[in-house]
């Protein structure tokens, strides 16, 4: 599942596919900006990411991806 994370004050976005579902995703997210605290999601191949919540612009999570096609990975 692709997660996309813009951060404040930063022109990229931080790009992750995450190997939770939207649910748990969401609750991460739901979580972080309730309390306060950092938000660290990880990928599919073991990469953690950390954004400060109070820097957190927004979360786009995207549906599930049932198989890739192509090169890469």
């Amino acid at each position: 599942m692709e997660v996309r994370i813009g951060v404040q004050n930063v022109a990229r976005e931080v790009v992750i596919d995450s190997h939770e579902n939207a649910d748990a995703v969401r609750e991460h997210v739901r979580a972080a900006l309730d309390s306060g605290t950092p938000l660290t999601l990880s990928d599919e191949r073991g990469h953690s990411v950390t954004v400060p919540a109070s820097a957190i612009g927004y979360v786009d999570i995207a549906a599930e991806q049932k198989g890739r096609v192509g090169f890469g990975g």
